[in-house]
């Protein structure tokens, strides 16, 4: 047995020499006993891995089998078409394999994937899988555009989208310096908490730009685009999406969005996000505060996906008209923005560089068949325009462009067609608006007030009268509960500094007191008319009218203090824009001047109130009469000293 051994296709050449060389025969037997151990353990391993190899072979194929069986089956049973419609649950494995999908999402389409080949054709469950796997598919996971990081580059693609705007320029740039430095620092994001996507909130009237902003950013960032209207949303699955329970479920906007923008790092434009609403299908504002934060959303969770998604890297701009109806939480989590509107010069920058070459493309001129001169885009702005930002001014110039092509179609008119200011009124027909500050004043007890509304700043008149009949107040023009009480608090100083004021005590007696806020369709509130409601008493108590070139605004107290309000440079612009020189504004409200664009700052007066008597003096006519301008602002009185009249 020991030297058949020798024979053994196992053993190597050196082995059997050494067979040969063992002369003892218990010896060479513990040898070769010895190698064919050897042999047995390593033939066993191969068969081993051999048999677990074609055990796998065999599952795989046997599951390939059974699938193609199943589908046969269901086929012949009429619970599977042939028409193609809809992907079979190996067209989903691959899309999943091929999909660069997180750890999480990649599990849970693993399971419904699983559901899809249990459930039957014919049952409803299976169109809300397949609709769901759909969904996510679609979204680009893994996918980012590259931003583009050379500030210069985007500042002047911002500069030549957009005249003006420095405030929102500045804000963008700086997002854009600070990305650049976080990519060549090697700086990662941590859970979305550091480099988290900016979140500014662009509040101001209609028509200054601020949804084409979000444009003009998206192509200075180099990122993809969405905009989402949020204007009249009530149902709070509009934000989150509908759970998968409803029948007609669907996923919420943002996901759509994400999916619509093809990159997880888009702009997403929240359009009106202070016209979101509420009633009992939840509250879209507050499902926003997730959303918004950027401690949270780069976990957001969608209530039809129920997959984390991260938005840290999306750039979210929401728009408003006015920031007071945003509710103050969501509010707190954006970084607001004002676009107050533009001056005469900058409304003649954007009309010469963006709406009149447009305008020109939309009635099919070219630019050598008409000539706008600079005087006829002043003309029209000021004449036929009254607003903050460039929307009606845009409409004046198509309307006139649309009657030059009327014109030379008809072979009235031969190009070029100069349109000169005095042209104007020949192509527009009269003027819409005027300065009509002089007529409405030219009477004691008609005061000219300062307001902002959610069209921007605006100028309002407030008038006032005295007839017989039991002493009180009448208040009419749609006055909210604010103004209302800031009449009483008018009349009120009024009758109590009547000696002061230099008022005769017999023309309030047995005297009713008339308010009136012209407009009454509108409604009216807010708390900056005290100081015009005092003014316009004052003036007719006294029979002093009041200087037409004087615009004012401000709150008033019962001990004639005049305390600070917003919008200063809304109602600044307002009274710029209707042909107000000076302006009357409370004394703490200096600093603010400074947002006023300095153009306007030149060609305008302003006088700073501290209390009742330096409103008087800068807003009353008298021979004679004293200016606040003599004083520094302020100066003149102090809060708690009046001098006699």
């Amino acid at each position: 047995m020991a030297d058949l051994a020798g024979y053994s296709p196992d053993l190597s050449l050196a082995q059997k020499v050494t067979v040969l060389e063992t002369v003892g025969l218990e010896e060479r037997l513990r040898l070769v006993l010895g190698w064919a151990r050897e042999t047995l353990a390593d033939l066993a391993l191969r068969e081993q891995i051999k048999t677990s190899v074609e055990e796998g072979m065999e599952k795989t194929q046997r599951e390939f089998l059974l699938r193609r069986q199943l589908e046969a089956i269901r086929k012949e049973l009429g619970e599977l078409s042939d028409s193609g419609e809809g992907e079979d649950p190996d067209d989903y494995r691959k899309k999943l394999d091929n999909a660069d999908l997180p750890a999480n999402a990649h599990k849970a389409v693993e399971k419904e994937i699983d559901r899809l080949e249990r459930t039957s054709e014919q049952s409803p469950e299976q169109g809300w899988i397949r609709a769901w796997l759909d969904t996510v598919f679609e979204l680009p996971w893994g996918v980012e555009t590259e931003d583009r990081l050379d500030v210069n580059a985007a500042e002047q693609i911002l500069d030549e989208d957009h005249d003006g705007l420095r405030d929102v320029k500045e804000r963008i740039l700086e997002h854009l310096a600070v990305r650049k430095l976080q990519v060549e620092r090697g700086l990662v994001p941590v859970n979305g908490r550091r480099g988290a996507g900016a979140i500014l909130a662009l509040v101001g009237p209609p028509g200054v730009g601020k949804t084409s902003l979000g444009e003009s950013v998206a192509r200075a960032l180099n990122r993809n685009f969405v905009r989402v209207a949020l204007g009249g949303v009530r149902d709070e699955a509009e934000i989150r999406g509908h759970r998968r329970t409803y029948v007609g479920a669907q996923a919420g906007r943002l996901v759509r969005a994400l999916r619509e923008g093809g990159s997880m790092n888009p702009v997403i434009l929240l359009d009106e996000v202070d016209k979101l609403g509420s009633d009992y299908r939840g509250d879209p504002s507050s499902a926003l505060l997730e959303v918004l934060d950027p401690a949270q959303n780069h976990t957001f969770r969608d209530h039809y996906l129920e997959i984390e998604l991260d938005l840290s890297k999306v750039l979210f701009i929401a728009t408003a008209n006015v920031a007071d109806t945003v509710p103050g939480p969501l509010l707190d989590r954006m970084e607001v923005i004002r676009l107050d509107g533009y001056t005469e010069d900058e409304k003649l920058a954007i009309a010469r560089h963006h709406l009149l070459p447009r305008q020109l493309e939309r009635a099919a001129l070219r630019v050598d068949e008409v000539s706008v001169e600079d005087d006829a885009i002043r003309s029209i702005v000021a004449d036929y325009t009254r607003e903050a930002g460039v929307r009606s001014l845009e409409r004046e110039l198509g309307r006139l462009l649309r009657k030059v092509a009327t014109k030379l179609a008809a072979g009235e008119a031969a190009a070029p067609v100069q349109v000169a200011s005095g042209d104007v009124r020949g192509w527009l027909g009269r003027a819409r608006f005027f300065f009509e500050a002089a007529d409405r004043t030219a009477v004691p007890g008609v005061a000219t007030g300062l307001a902002v509304t959610g069209t921007g700043g605006d100028v309002l008149y407030v008038e006032a009268t005295a007839m017989n009949g039991p002493e009180g107040l009448s208040l009419t023009g749609q006055l909210g509960d604010v103004m209302k009480e800031s009449a009483e608090i008018a009349l009120s100083y009024v009758r109590s500094h009547v000696s002061e004021l230099g008022i005769d005590p017999r023309k309030l007696d047995r005297k009713r007191v008339h308010l009136h806020v012209p407009a009454g369709a509108v409604p009216k509130d807010g708390p900056s008319a005290g100081v015009t409601m005092t003014t316009a008493l004052v003036s007719l108590l006294t029979d002093r009218p009041i200087r037409s070139a004087v615009g004012m605004t401000g709150e008033v107290t019962l001990q004639g203090l005049v305390l600070p309000i917003g919008g200063v440079k809304q109602k600044v612009l307002a009274a710029h824009r209707a042909g107000l020189s000076e302006v009357v504004l409370p004394a703490r409200n200096g600093p603010d001047l400074e947002d006023v664009p300095e153009a306007v700052r030149e060609v305008m007066k302003f006088h700073l109130a501290a209390n009742v008597d330096d409103v008087l003096r800068a807003a009353l006519a008298a021979a004679g009469g004293e200016s606040l301008s003599e004083h520094e602002p302020g100066e003149g009185s102090a809060p708690g000293e009046r001098p006699a009249a």
